[in-house]
């Protein structure tokens, strides 16, 4: 990171509190640390244990576990600063970030904020108001459009909320009879997110690509705009993969979008970080999105590229320091990936439960707010970490961040690893044709198994079964023989599931030396152990390691082949496991947050139709009904909370006639 203290500042800040939870806080108080600062978080009754938690100097509790409860009370929040001595905050991103009442209040008690000035986020926060201003600077608009008066014509469109960002609040309507339910949907996310349900509607630029432009200014009068990134691969209009600078922008445009977004800043005297957002259409047209007046969660790759701490450079601003007149030259190229506790497979659903392993190797930077053992829980977004990678080319950081992601072990939990190596690899984004319609197009493909995947799940199982037979190194002697038989003819069983998918494993153990395979053709076992099974494939030596969870029937494999983990099946079924036809069972834990109007026992459903929706992790996820029929028992009501795979409801399929 480049050196800053040439920055010399009239003040001192010496305890800093961050507003926010998870990775963001953790990043933040890392700076503060190597700054001198004591570090202060505040934590929900679900966080009282997490790591941003334990990595502070200090800790106070916001009772409850909902954000609207906990992280968006900014009153609870300036009390704990002023508590903990603390002589600052630090709003993260998210949450309370952009909110211009929340920092008033945070200057009106005496402490320092770590944003812009509050009219500087009210100026932003006005859609027209800041449209006006990058319209100046000679920027084309999408003008908004009345959801009102919308006709056929103006789709597709694109509804956001007016308050924050992240991807929450925001649909794609491609129907007028869509509209309506659409609007309520993206407004009560909205308001669960940021405390305020508005939402707007714009047209909708199909394979567009997302651009934007890092900002950080002083209190005087200089302002940087530190290059460009693109974050056109998003998933749900939330980002999955970001770098700098954006490649294949031509110079003028590259300049042209530096300029909008200096002028926008200097419009409403903007000081520290922020950014402006455009959109860029397949003819290379921009088109002013939006301002967000706080730190990105991509901020990692500005940082590598340019040699900064873009944290760093907020507090030294927050303390009046001066900017030098222009920023670093840049150097090298950088990527991020977002590793989420999701199932791309299946509509991105989000996962919880314990995290066991969290290890990326390689020369990348991880920015994490989970360590091994830590539980990831239902109230919060479902992101494990960043992953950046940086070097002086773009082919080379895209190679190294999807060698590093496919390498990493991270057990416990379903993620979006798989997908990330896979979309980091794919010819498209190889060759930088970037829009925001990639995960459309390439999604079935990305996340479907191949014949390939078949073999390697085989392999898999086999060095599971094998290393679950095997004793430790020191067992007595008749541990290490206890898997040789008498009737070398009947081979020992072991069953594994993965996903839907049972893989019975068979295999002869002997007397001395490696077990032999059952109708594994061209595999032979070369050495076993509880944590390390050695293969050689086709003439190709590949080793698995191992991991057994202790009183769990899951088993984590790590090896060339990609990573797995597999439920070792018991010898027989537990007739309890088995559920009633038509029954809908909670795909996670959550709250119930509608449920179709007018739904009773005995009402008529269709194959398809919305009968219940649930909230989980910062996400609305539609349960439907899976045949057309009788509705016979409904269990949910709006504001329950339910556990995974809780009954829901039941769902008579009509006999055919």
């Amino acid at each position: 990171m480049t050196n800053l203290t040439s920055l010399t500042s009239p003040t001192s800040l010496t305890s800093l509190l961050v507003a926010n939870r998870g990775e963001i806080a953790v990043r933040i108080f890392r700076t503060a640390r190597a700054l001198g600062l004591a570090t202060v978080a505040v934590h929900s009754d679900p966080d009282a244990d997490a790591l941003h938690v334990r990595d502070a100097d200090a800790a106070v509790r916001l009772p409850g576990a909902a954000p609207a409860d906990t992280y968006l009370r900014g009153d609870l929040i300036i009390a704990a600063a002023l508590a903990a001595g603390a002589d600052a905050v630090h709003p993260g991103y998210g949450f309370l970030s952009e909110n211009a009442g929340f920092a008033r209040a945070v200057q009106d008690a005496g402490l320092a904020w770590i944003g812009p000035p509050p009219e500087a986020i009210e100026a932003m926060a006005s859609k027209t108001r800041a449209k006006e201003l990058v319209r100046a600077a000679g920027v084309p608009l999408l003008d908004p459009v009345d959801p009102a008066t919308a006709t056929a014509a103006d789709l597709p469109l694109l509804l956001k909320a007016a308050a924050g960002g992240g991807g929450r609040g925001m649909r794609v309507v491609r129907d007028l009879d869509a509209l309506k339910e659409e609007l309520e949907a993206a407004s009560a996310e909205a308001r669960s997110a940021f405390g305020d349900g508005e939402v707007f509607a714009e047209p909708y630029v199909e394979r567009g690509r997302h651009v934007e432009v890092q900002i950080l200014a002083d209190a005087h009068g200089t302002v940087w705009a530190l290059g460009t990134r693109d974050c056109s691969l998003q998933r749900r209009h939330q980002k999955v993969i970001e770098e700098a600078p954006a490649p294949g922008l031509p110079d003028a445009l590259r300049e042209s979008l530096h300029q909008a977004a200096t002028a926008a800043a200097r419009a409403v005297s903007y000081r520290g970080a922020g950014t402006v957002e455009f959109l860029v259409t397949a003819d290379g047209r921009p088109y002013f999105l939006e301002m967000n007046t706080r730190l990105q969660v991509e901020h990692p790759v500005t940082e590598a590229v340019f040699g900064l701490d873009l944290v760093a450079l907020q507090l030294r601003v927050a303390e009046g320091a001066a900017l030098p007149p222009a920023p670093p030259e840049p150097g090298g190229h950088a990527v991020e990936a977002r590793l989420y506790a999701e199932d791309p497979a299946r509509d991105w659903r989000p996962q919880t439960g314990v995290l066991r392993t969290l290890a990326v190797p390689g020369r990348v930077r991880v920015d994490t707010g989970f360590a091994d053992g830590d539980t990831v829980g239902i109230h919060y977004d479902p992101m494990l970490a960043k992953v950046i990678a940086h070097a002086p080319t773009r082919a080379e950081a895209v190679r190294v961040l999807a060698r590093a992601l496919a390498e990493a072990r991270i057990h416990g939990l379903t993620t979006n690893r798989e997908l990330l190596v896979r979309s980091l690899r794919h010819p498209e984004f190889a060759a930088a044709r970037l829009d925001t319609g990639f995960y459309d197009r390439h999604l079935a493909a990305l996340t479907e198994d191949t014949p390939d995947s078949a073999r390697a799940l085989a392999l898999v199982a086999l060095a599971a079964a094998l290393a679950d037979a095997a004793p430790a190194p020191d067992a007595p002697l008749a541990a290490r023989l206890g898997g040789w038989r008498n009737v070398p003819s009947q081979p020992q069983t072991r069953s594994y599931r993965s996903g839907e998918t049972t893989y019975e494993i068979r295999y002869h153990p002997a007397r001395s030396g490696p077990p032999v395979p059952v109708d594994q053709p061209g595999v032979r076992v070369l050495a076993t152990g509880p944590a390390l099974v050695t293969l050689e494939v086709d003439g190709i030596r590949r080793m698995f390691h191992v991991k057994h969870e202790s009183n769990s029937p899951e088993v984590h494999i790590d090896s060339a082949l990609g990573a797995h983990t597999l439920t070792r099946l018991p010898r027989f079924a537990d007739p309890q496991d088995r559920t009633a036809p038509g029954s809908l069972l909670a795909p996670m834990p959550g709250t119930v947050v509608r449920v179709a109007e007018g739904l009773a026992p005995g009402s008529p459903v269709t194959a398809g139709q919305p009968l219940l929706w649930l909230e989980a992790m910062k996400m609305e996820h539609r349960i439907v009904s899976p045949a057309s029929g009788t509705l016979t028992a409904l269990h949910a009501a709006t504001g329950r909370q339910v556990e995974f795979g809780a009954l829901l409801a039941v769902v008579q399929e009509e006999t055919p006639a």
